[in-house]
């Protein structure tokens, strides 16, 4: 579908906006911001370690990852013959399976994590820490536009 050129200079907007992010998108897949682990494990454990009570089920991961059911059974499949996640029932809901991460295998997600630490550091002392601020609160407002005109 072709389109009409405009002359608010929205179009040209829109290629510069969406360059930036493609080229931000290549920039972090290219450099794999996580190397020694598979992105959605990396993900997953980023999540457990920050979850209230350290556990998350499979329903919330799929929730907060954007990730189809089937998807993520095959990812906590992977990281439970790891060792790097337990599946354990719930004592509130026996229905419900509980998701914790293995805080003895957990040494290469905390090796990763430090690792993007450094990286995000880099940025803070580059971009200084106001600048920073008002980055997050650009980025949250992004996410939250994106999340909207997605559903």
């Amino acid at each position: 579908m072709e389109r009409k050129e405009r002359a608010d200079g929205q179009e040209d907007l829109e290629e510069r906006l969406l360059s930036a992010w493609l080229r931000l998108s290549v920039q972090i897949s290219n450099e794999r911001v996580v190397t020694d682990m598979p992105f959605k494990e990396a993900l997953v454990c980023n999540l457990l370690s920050k979850a209230p009570e350290g556990k998350l089920t499979a329903t919330d991961l799929c929730e907060q990852t954007k990730t189809l059911k089937s998807q993520m059974n095959r990812v906590l499949g992977s990281m439970e013959e790891k060792g790097l996640i337990f599946r354990e029932r719930s004592t509130v809901d026996k229905r419900q399976i509980d998701i914790r991460l293995n805080e003895e295998k957990s040494g290469l997600y905390r090796q990763e994590h430090n690792k993007n630490l450094r990286l995000v550091n880099a940025i803070i002392e580059k971009f200084g820490k106001e600048k920073t601020e008002g980055l997050l609160e650009e980025l949250a407002y992004i996410s939250d536009v994106i999340e909207e005109v997605l559903e």
